[in-house]
């Protein structure tokens, strides 16, 4: 049985190549309150590097990763 993550929000960004995808997440977490998590849909692969990167020097978090077979799952959890 997997967890469930508590998510207020999911963000379709598959058709969007870098760096358009961590910009967009950029904006929308400052939409959500402070604890909350937001699901980001990514298929550009590159965002396995710059997500991480993003969400530390951002101030925020990655709950989890999930790797789907044509595109990638990030849970974000706004920090700050």
């Amino acid at each position: 049985m997997s967890e469930e993550i508590p998510v207020v929000k999911v963000y379709d960004l598959r058709k969007f190549t870098c760096p358009i995808p961590i910009v967009k997440v950029s904006r929308v977490i400052k939409e959500v309150d402070v604890g909350d998590i937001i699901e980001a849909m990514v298929s550009d692969r590159g965002s396995l590097n710059d997500f991480p990167g993003w969400a530390e020097n951002s101030g925020n978090g990655i709950v989890k990763i999930v790797e789907e077979d044509d595109f990638i799952r990030y849970y974000v959890k706004r920090l700050t």
